[in-house]
Parts: structure tokens; C-alpha cells; sequence
């Protein structure tokens, strides 16, 4: 396993990641709690934690398929995503015309 990969990997999804769905979630959890201290906590471990499971399933997945099936698969993902999000996007507007 080559460490400075690992290494590198982790420190670019954890970056990517900081402004998502964690810091939405220790604001709502901040707002009702008495422990401030607990809610960076937890969010800040649980950040951790995916980005960690994604580098090492990431890093699984390399060796294990060749790059240019990860690269297929990925984009054919992301096209997918694409349509659908443009094509039932415009089925729900047109149907709330109606």
C-alpha cells in the first residue's frame, strides 16, 4: 500500500468534505444541545470516519479493478445521475402546471 497515496487521498476527500452535510448537522445538533463540546465531537469523528472508509474503499477498489473500468463506471454514474435529475425534474414542473 503506498502511504503517501493513502495519505493524500484522505486529506483531499476530508477537505472536500468539510463544508457538506456534517457542519449542516452540528448546527441543527448545536442548537438544541447543552454540550457544544459533544456535537464537535461526535461530528468531527463521524467526518472521519467516512472519509476514511471512503479512502480505503477507494483504494480497494483501484487494486482491484483497472483504472479504466473505474473511470467507466464513474462516468456512466454521473450520466446517469445527470439524466435523471434533468428528465424527472421536468416531469414534476410540468405536472404541477397541470
Amino acid at each position: 500500500m503506498d502511504w503517501n497515496l493513502l495519505g493524500l487521498s484522505f486529506a483531499t476527500v476530508f477537505l472536500s468534505e468539510l463544508g457538506d452535510k456534517s457542519q449542516l448537522a452540528a448546527i441543527a445538533l448545536s442548537g438544541n444541545s447543552k454540550s457544544l463540546r459533544a456535537v464537535f465531537l461526535g461530528a468531527a469523528s463521524a467526518l472521519l470516519l467516512a472519509s476514511f472508509l471512503g479512502v480505503m474503499l477507494g483504494e480497494g477498489v483501484s487494486q482491484i479493478l483497472p483504472t479504466r473500468w473505474v473511470k467507466a463506471i464513474a462516468a456512466i454514474g454521473f450520466a446517469v445521475t445527470a439524466i435523471r435529475l434533468l428528465w424527472f425534474e421536468a416531469d414534476s414542473t410540468q405536472s404541477e402546471e397541470a
